[in-house]
């Protein structure tokens, strides 16, 4: 009995690029195994160059192609969400379009997932080529400090270049929540998940749609997303702050019964107290913020995506 794997390929103005990402995914789509059928999902994020006419002129040669567009740019992780709300595979691959991660590897993590029993395999970069040393050091660091502080252990050194199984899928899809960090979910739902070691190459073309903004809010999100321990961070800031103020007002009354202080020679202390724990209340504040933020935003119950065109739609009866 033949199963199907899906290819799930995120595209965000990746017109250097697409074309030989194509190519390339129908070359290993037409090496694997005889039981083996595919689907290759590529879903358009919103691209305002010609990403989107390049994969549609596509489809007609092949299939197995299939093109999601969204209605505008939703980010990275709505659109692998979409993909796997939306494959039909009792597998799904995620896939990056710039091909850092090699697609003729795909078999070989089929064939690990069948082999291990697994029901998820996530790959583990054992060298990034064509990073710099800030980005590749600073994954690591947080890939750690979540370790750390969160309440899931991620696989270090893993992105999203996984092989998903039909029980990942099934309970994937039956979150509810906006604003998924997929890494983090399809770590959370656990089952059997074993690691697949690869080298990560440079980019075909282009820059990276990940700049340091970017990888710094998706960092923030996953640590609130995943984590309380800010919050309790915060609440032993405040605690340490208070003991402090309470040691200072002590030290104040007592010296001005006792007459050791000068209150007029204190100025400098007050004005560094001030400014200390005014500088821990407002980090509290904003620590509090982010996670008042992350429920806003679920409680508005906005879809992650809006798809605007399905190509399977136009091509059914």
């Amino acid at each position: 009995m033949s199963r199907l794997l899906s290819i799930i390929v995120p595209c965000y103005n990746e017109a250097e690029v697409i074309s030989e990402s194509i190519s390339r995914l129908r070359a290993v789509a037409d090496s694997m195994s005889p039981d083996i059928d595919s689907e290759i999902i590529l879903i358009d994020d919103g691209s305002s160059d010609s990403t989107r006419p390049i994969i549609s002129s596509a489809l007609h040669s092949d299939p197995r192609l299939r093109l999601l567009s969204f209605s505008r740019n939703f980010g990275h992780q709505a659109a692998v969400t979409a993909g796997i709300n939306r494959c039909r595979g009792q597998m799904a691959l995620i896939l990056d379009a710039d091909m850092q991660d090699p697609p003729e590897l795909i078999p070989d993590i089929v064939r690990t997932m069948d082999s291990e029993g697994a029901d998820l395999v996530y790959c583990v970069r054992r060298e990034r080529q064509g990073e710099s040393w800030f980005k590749i050091h600073t994954a690591k660091a947080f890939y750690r400090l979540i370790n750390r502080m969160g309440d899931i252990r991620l696989p270090l050194d893993a992105g999203d270049f996984r092989l998903l199984g039909p029980r990942v899928i099934r309970e994937f899809n039956r979150l509810p929540e906006s604003n998924k960090y997929v890494r983090g979910l399809t770590a959370w739902v656990g089952f059997r998940q074993v690691p697949f070691l690869y080298t990560r190459l440079p980019r075909l073309a282009g820059r990276t749609k990940y700049p340091l903004r970017k990888m710094l809010r998706l960092s923030l999100s996953s640590l609130v997303y995943f984590s309380t321990a800010p919050l309790k961070i915060a609440v032993a800031i405040g605690a340490v702050a208070t003991l402090c103020g309470v040691v200072l007002l002590l030290w104040a009354v007592l010296g001005k019964l006792t007459g050791f202080t000068h209150a007029e020679l204190g100025w400098t202390s007050i004005f560094a107290a001030i400014t200390f724990f005014g500088g821990m209340q407002l980090m509290a504040t904003g620590i509090v913020g982010l996670y008042v933020g992350s429920i806003f935003e679920e409680v508005k119950r906005r879809p992650e995506y809006i798809v605007e065109s399905d190509s399977l739609d136009s091509t059914r009866p």
